[in-house]
């Protein structure tokens, strides 16, 4: 029965060897497998084209693949790409390639919904459904190497993990995942291209910078002032700001890697100078720097998008205190794929 076969890409290359000789068979023959797996990403036992049949047999008799499929694929106006991707259990996460002239980006998800109910985003309407696995996250990234490839007639370039879910409460899986991507037996991926996005969650921030990680971080931070962060992000009760700056302290001794905190300013709520130079304050902690990012609106709700002033107005702030400022523009809006608007709309429907 398919459902009792065991999924062969949650085997290491040394448990694959094991395997090969109980059956009697090569050692060596497990690292054509795996080759076969990771670096080329293979769908199905029968392509393995230097393995015999009778070896494919004695897999697909053992085994299964679970690789993703896209399911759904949308294209926007300005060239971003979303996937709507099917999991080997039929539930389904997005993803998103974003095109610009210097690079191609993968926006990966990490967990299927969310469990943090930050209000400004469609994700947080999603129950968290499960985590998941390291080779689900790793095909999202194949999938948008190759869409890039097809449509771009260019290479991925960069990485983020600012998808649907919270990677640092899926941590073992994402750091696998990335591992693999990195390694030179999967694509071979440079670290620095890879940054994973956290809406701060201090223990988790300090155990990477302990593991020694090579990717970047970057905050969700959206306010350096408790009160309205935690009305904002409603994690910010149990993880408040002096914990997280704490942790980033750590993470910056341990590291040597600045951060990038992603702000978002809403009309009303963080739009005014307070806000403003308690970011600055909050900047000089550790070296950052903070890309200021459009809001994407996902109803028609509390949350508008500040006006150009008070960007501006916080631009200027930063800019003073010597912390670099990027202003992003959306991409993908027409297709619900910038920041803050992925979520399976058949999912909301259901769950309103």
């Amino acid at each position: 029965m398919e459902s009792a076969k065991r999924d062969i890409r949650k085997l290491s290359l040394e448990q694959l060897e094991e395997f090969f000789v109980s059956q009697g068979d090569k050692k060596f023959r497990a690292k054509q497998v795996y080759d076969w797996l990771w670096n080329k990403s293979l769908k199905n036992f029968d392509d393995m084209s230097n393995i015999s049949k009778e070896t494919r047999e004695m897999l697909k008799a053992n085994f299964s693949i679970n690789h993703v499929k896209v399911d759904l694929m949308q294209h926007s106006n300005d060239g971003t790409i979303k996937n709507a991707v099917k999991l080997f259990d039929n539930k389904i996460v997005e993803s998103v390639l974003i095109p610009t002239t210097k690079r191609i980006t993968a926006c990966v998800s990490s967990q299927v919904g969310c469990s943090l109910d930050c209000n400004f985003c469609a994700t947080a309407r999603l129950k968290r459904m499960r985590n998941l696995n390291p080779d689900e996250i790793y095909d999202q990234v194949v999938a948008i190497k190759e869409e890039a490839e097809t449509y771009f007639q260019r290479p991925l370039t960069n990485i983020v993990f600012m998808g649907m879910g919270e990677p640092l409460l899926n941590y073992n899986n994402v750091i696998d995942a990335i591992d693999k991507i990195t390694s030179p037996e999967g694509l071979g991926m440079a670290p620095r291209r890879i940054t994973l996005s956290t809406v701060g969650i201090p223990k988790m921030i300090k155990k990477m910078a302990d593991d020694e990680v090579r990717f970047n971080l970057a905050v969700s931070l959206h306010s350096a002032i408790d009160e309205t962060r935690s009305r904002l992000m409603p994690i910010n009760d149990v993880n408040p700001l002096e914990d997280l700056a704490e942790a980033l302290k750590y993470w910056y001794q341990k590291t040597k890697r600045k951060v990038t905190y992603e702000y978002v300013i809403w009309d009303g709520i963080n739009d005014d100078e307070r806000h403003a130079k308690a970011l600055a304050k909050f900047c000089k902690i550790i070296p950052s720097k903070v890309n200021i990012i459009q809001y994407n609106p996902i109803d028609e709700g509390e949350f508008r998008q500040a006006s150009q002033e008070a960007v501006d107005m916080y631009v200027r702030i930063l800019e003073s205190n010597g912390i670099i400022a990027k202003v992003r523009k959306s991409r993908g809006q027409d297709i619900d794929a910038a920041c803050g608007q992925l979520a399976n709309k058949n999912e909301v429907a259901q769950i309103q």
